[in-house]
C-alpha cells in the first residue's frame, strides 16, 4: 500500500477550499449604502460577500472573472435590522391582551401549536428585513431555545433568534388577579425566583438550557411585585460571570433604580423613568429598550379598540415622546425594541417596523433610527462588529430597499426586496436578480 503524501494531500484540500469559496463569492454594487457605525448614507459603493461574510466594502473592488454580480445601483442597502424585543411565542388579538386572553393562550394551544404558528411569524420578520431578534420569554419552557436551533440548523426559515428562555419574575409573573388556586400557573411561563440563591441558580439552570441572554422582571407590571435589589444583583453577577447581558422588564422608579446600581445592561420599556434616571443611564453606557407601539399608527387602533379616550392616548403619547426625546438628547444608548405580540392584522414584521413612526414622532432622525436597529442593537446583544454592520469581517446579513431611503424614509414600510443572510439570498424580489461579470 502506497504511502500518502500530505503535503500534497493538504495542498489539494487548501485548493478545494479556495474554489468553493469562489463559487460562493459575489459582488453587489449599491446605490446607496447605510454605514452604521457612523449613522450616514455613502453612495455607490461595492461590496464582496464570501461565504457567510463581507470579505470587503469599497468605492471599487476587482473581482475575478465569473463572479456574480448584484446590481443595486438603484436600492438603499442595510445591514439587517434587529428587533432587541419580540415575543415570537405570543400572538393574542387586539381585544385578548389582558389576563384572559394570556391564560387561553397557555391552556388552549399547546407548545407544538404554538411553534409552528411562530414559524410563519418568523418569515414575517425575514420579509421585513429583520435577520436578527432577541426573543424576551412568554415562550412556555424554552420554546425559544428549540425555534433557535430549528432556525440555526434551517429546518425553518427565519432570524437567528437571540434566546432568553423563560423570564425571571417575582411570584405571580404577569398575571394579575390569578386566584391562589392557581399559584402554579404563572410558573409555565415564568421562572419564579425565590432567593439571591435561587436566583444564580436560575442563571445556571437557564445557561445549561441553552439559552444566549437572561430576561428579567425587575417589576412584574401590571402585577404589583417586584424583584428584590439581593436577587437582582444575584442574576447580574451570574450572568456577568459567563458572559450573559441581563435586559429588565422595569417601569418603575424603585426598580429602575435597582436594576441600574445592579449593574443590569439593558432597561426594557422604561415607561416610567424620570429625567435623573435616565442620566444614571447615559453615565452607566446602559442601553434603553423602548418599545412604543402604544403610541405608533398601530397603537392607536389598538386603543381605539380597548375603549382608550384619544386624551388618554395623547397624554401617553406625550410622556413617551418626552421620555425617548430626553434620552437621546442626553446621549443615552438606545436599542430598537417593537415588543408585538398583538395581531394588529399585519405581518408581524410590518407592524415592528411601524414603531419607527413612534420614535420618529419623538424626535429621532431616520438615520438615528436605522442606527438603533442595526449597529447599537448588535453591541447591546454582544454581537458588536459581527452583526449590524457592513463592513470586512462582518457576518453578510444585508437587506436593499428600492429607492432612497435618506430622503423617502418611508418606504423602510414596503417589504424587503433582497433579503441576505448569512451571505445566503433568502429573499429575492429584484428582476432580474444579478449578472455574471
Amino acid at each position: 500500500m502506497k504511502k500518502i503524501n500530505i503535503s500534497i494531500l493538504l495542498s489539494l484540500l487548501f485548493s478545494f477550499v479556495l474554489i468553493a469559496q469562489s463559487n460562493n463569492s459575489y459582488l453587489i454594487k449599491a446605490g446607496k449604502v447605510f454605514n452604521s457605525e457612523k449613522g450616514v448614507f455613502v453612495k455607490n459603493r461595492q461590496i464582496l460577500v464570501q461565504g457567510k461574510f463581507i470579505k470587503k466594502i469599497a468605492a471599487n473592488i476587482k473581482v475575478d472573472k465569473g463572479t456574480k454580480i448584484i446590481d443595486l445601483s438603484g436600492y438603499t442597502v442595510l445591514p439587517g435590522l434587529i428587533d432587541s424585543h419580540t415575543h415570537i411565542l405570543e400572538q393574542f388579538a387586539m381585544n385578548k391582551n389582558n389576563t384572559a386572553g394570556t391564560l387561553e393562550n397557555i391552556f388552549t394551544k399547546d407548545d407544538a401549536y404554538r411553534a409552528l404558528r411562530s414559524v410563519g411569524l418568523l418569515k414575517s420578520y425575514l420579509a421585513s428585513g429583520f435577520t436578527t431578534i432577541k426573543d424576551v420569554g412568554n415562550s412556555g419552557k424554552f420554546l425559544d431555545v428549540s425555534l433557535k436551533r430549528a432556525v440555526k440548523e434551517g429546518l425553518i426559515k427565519g432570524p437567528r433568534i437571540i434566546a432568553a428562555g423563560p423570564i425571571m419574575s417575582s411570584v405571580g409573573g404577569q398575571f394579575p388577579g390569578i386566584s391562589s388556586d392557581y399559584d402554579f400557573i404563572p410558573a409555565t411561563e415564568y421562572r419564579i425566583i425565590k432567593s439571591p440563591d435561587d436566583a444564580r441558580f436560575a442563571v445556571r439552570e437557564h445557561i445549561n438550557y441553552g439559552v444566549d441572554v437572561i430576561k428579567i422582571c425587575a417589576d412584574n407590571s401590571p402585577n404589583n411585585t417586584a424583584l428584590t435589589y439581593d436577587e437582582i444583583k444575584a442574576i447580574v453577577e451570574t450572568a456577568h460571570r459567563f458572559n450573559k447581558k441581563v435586559s429588565a422588564h422595569a417601569t418603575k422608579t424603585l426598580s429602575i433604580t435597582d436594576a441600574l446600581n445592579a449593574g443590569i445592561d439593558g432597561i426594557d420599556h422604561g415607561y416610567g423613568i424620570s429625567d435623573d434616571l435616565l442620566k444614571v443611564m447615559a453615565q452607566k453606557g446602559t442601553y434603553l429598550i423602548p418599545t412604543d407601539y402604544h403610541v405608533a399608527p398601530i397603537g392607536f387602533k389598538y386603543h381605539a379598540l380597548n375603549g382608550w379616550t384619544k386624551q388618554r392616548t395623547n397624554k401617553l403619547k406625550k410622556k413617551l415622546n418626552h421620555r425617548l426625546n430626553f434620552a437621546i438628547n442626553n446621549n443615552v444608548k438606545i436599542a430598537f425594541g417593537a415588543d408585538i405580540y398583538v395581531d394588529f392584522e399585519i405581518p408581524r414584521g410590518d407592524a415592528a417596523k411601524n414603531v419607527f413612526n413612534a420614535y420618529l414622532d419623538a424626535g429621532a432622525t431616520a438615520n438615528q433610527i436605522l442606527q438603533y436597529a442595526t449597529y447599537n442593537a448588535a453591541d447591546f446583544l454582544g454581537y458588536k462588529n459581527k452583526l449590524g454592520v457592513i463592513k470586512s469581517g462582518a457576518t453578510a446579513d444585508i437587506v436593499a430597499f428600492k429607492g432612497d431611503l435618506e430622503k423617502d424614509f418611508n418606504k423602510i414600510f414596503n417589504n424587503a426586496d433582497l433579503v441576505i443572510k448569512n451571505g445566503k439570498i433568502i429573499i429575492n424580489k429584484i428582476t432580474p436578480p444579478n449578472r455574471n461579470k
